[in-house]
């Protein structure tokens, strides 16, 4: 198991080693099943320490899932969603893996753009055309 990787990008992968799995009893519904069985997941990935996380993304993640970390940087994981061990880890790594996925997603950068000519020359008609019925609205005579 030591040299299976969790995939995020092309150029970014996570052994499995450093992701520290543990499991406890699930809550709900589920009677004698779920009291004897110890089978919620509980994933945690350091990922302030990893060695796998470029400084470059490390600082991008931190500060894009700063509210999912606890104060040592390391990221916590559950799943209790199904009645096995092993489902809950896969259910748990897939959370990990499309939570890591969608922070590492960069926003393109702005480019400033300015209206275009027709569009300045049709806002200022526009302008002029309300313009010209609000002052026929106050030309109107008096009723008695």
């Amino acid at each position: 198991m030591e040299d299976q990787f969790l995939t995020i990008s092309a150029n970014f992968r996570i052994p499995i080693s450093e992701i520290e799995v543990s499991f406890s009893r699930s809550g709900g519904p589920g009677g004698q099943h779920v009291n004897k069985t110890s089978t919620q997941a509980e994933l945690v990935f350091d990922l302030q320490n990893s060695p796998s996380v470029s400084e470059y993304d490390r600082s991008w993640l931190v500060s894009r899932l700063s509210s999912k970390l606890d104060s040592a940087g390391r990221l916590h994981i559950s799943s209790q969603a199904f009645r096995s061990q092993l489902r809950n880890k896969q259910a748990a790594l897939e959370k990990l893996e499309e939570l890591l996925r969608a922070a590492l997603v960069r926003p393109k950068p702005r480019r400033k753009t300015k209206p275009s000519k027709t569009a300045k020359e049709t806002r200022l008609k526009s302008k002029k055309r309300n313009s010209e019925k609000k002052q026929l609205r106050s030309k109107t005579p008096d009723r008695d």
